[in-house]
């Protein structure tokens, strides 16, 4: 969701933290480029969605064996009501079947999946942090549903990705511009009472010079959606973090056998990710990988664009390989902040009345002429 966003209006005296991530010249980045052989491939487009019930695509899961091309999506579209999964048609995006949870939620912002195919909902969206809980809804296979409440130790914050560690424990980063924090509970998921998220890290992405999104070379540097690789991939296992404009890839640590923990997502947080651009979608919100270590990106509708899946096809294998074109985090965040959540629905408006002197203008120097 657009309205917590953030950008470039830091209020007086108010800097961002920074935080000291081992890192490079903050220097802005575009497509990689590396040895010959080794490159991020274009996305390429999958599918449309035309169903208004997913035009707010935010989450999305490919859903398929290892080796292999995606048998289905499962995505989610932001907002609330109740828990809800949709599945898609991989060729058409058309929807397929729907699970309706029947369990209350504020913001669903992003789809996780654990290897055993259960779905977690992250309902984490919180436009000026005023919420007092968040929460995740585990969807198994079969069987009813698990809720789980959540409460920031460091009080509420925005975020809309989560990854879900192969030991059932989830991480959730925060949607900002400077250092994204990443959220882990501090016991086991029970289901009783909320369970208190405790900050185990941080996250600075490098600049991009991506073109595409709804804020520009701000979005660039916003979180908004996260996945973690399959188990049985032949190149082994990574995180995606995607913003508006990229995909930002972190191998894990250890061969194809190893289990993707939360402790080990952690850990490849903390080191250094492959670029890969995802330019020109309208506003990129959901990322998944499939059984072949392709990447697909989700956008929302907006304006005149349809929601819609793309694929970038050989990411993992590029960005497991050792040659290939890392760029390391900054060493400090930029000195920004969220801008007001009341912004972004003035600058439409605006938009829209400049939009509309204008067409009130041609209307009288039309009839004028006349």
């Amino acid at each position: 969701m657009l309205v917590s966003a953030v950008a470039l209006l830091a209020p007086a005296g108010q800097p961002h933290a920074s935080a000291a991530v081992p890192g490079a010249p903050d220097a802005p980045v575009s497509a990689p480029e590396g040895p010959p052989g080794v490159a991020v491939a274009q996305p390429e487009p999958v599918c449309t969605a035309q169903d208004p019930r997913v035009a707010e695509l935010s989450g999305l899961v490919a859903d398929g064996p290892p080796g292999a091309s995606p048998e289905r999506y499962h995505a989610i579209p932001d907002g609330g009501g109740t828990a809800e999964v949709f599945t898609l048609d991989p060729a058409t995006c058309a929807v397929t079947a729907v699970r309706d949870t029947g369990i209350p939620v504020t913001d669903v912002e992003d789809l996780g999946v654990t290897p055993d195919g259960a779905l977690w909902l992250a309902d984490v969206g919180d436009n000026g942090a005023r919420r007092d809980t968040v929460r995740l809804v585990v969807v198994p296979v079969s069987g009813p549903p698990r809720v789980h409440d959540l409460v920031y130790a460091d009080g509420p914050r925005d975020a809309e990705a989560v990854l879900v560690g192969d030991d059932g424990i989830p991480l959730i980063v925060e949607k900002t511009t400077g250092v994204a924090g990443v959220y882990r509970p501090a016991r086991p998921l029970d289901g009783a009472g909320p369970v208190t998220l405790e900050r185990v890290t941080g996250v600075v992405l490098p600049y991009s010079t991506t073109t595409g999104g709804p804020l520009g070379a701000v979005g660039s540097r916003t979180v908004t959606g996260a996945a973690v690789g399959p188990p049985g991939a032949a190149d082994g296992r990574a995180v995606a973090l995607r913003t508006y404009t990229d995909a930002w890839v972190f191998p894990l640590r250890g061969g194809p056998a190893e289990p993707a923990t939360a402790d080990a997502l952690v850990e490849a947080l903390r080191g250094s990710p492959l670029p890969v651009p995802l330019p020109d979608e309208p506003q990129g919100e959901a990322v998944a990988w499939d059984g072949r270590g392709t990447l697909h990106s989700g956008s929302e509708a907006r304006g005149m664009s349809q929601a819609a899946v793309r694929a970038v096809p050989g990411v993992l294998a590029v960005a497991t390989t050792t040659a290939a074109p890392m760029v390391e985090q900054p060493a400090e965040a930029p000195a920004v902040r969220s801008f007001p959540p009341w912004l972004p629905a003035a600058t439409g408006a605006g938009v829209l009345g400049a939009l509309l002197l204008a067409g009130i203008g041609a209307m009288t120097l039309h009839g004028r002429r006349r």
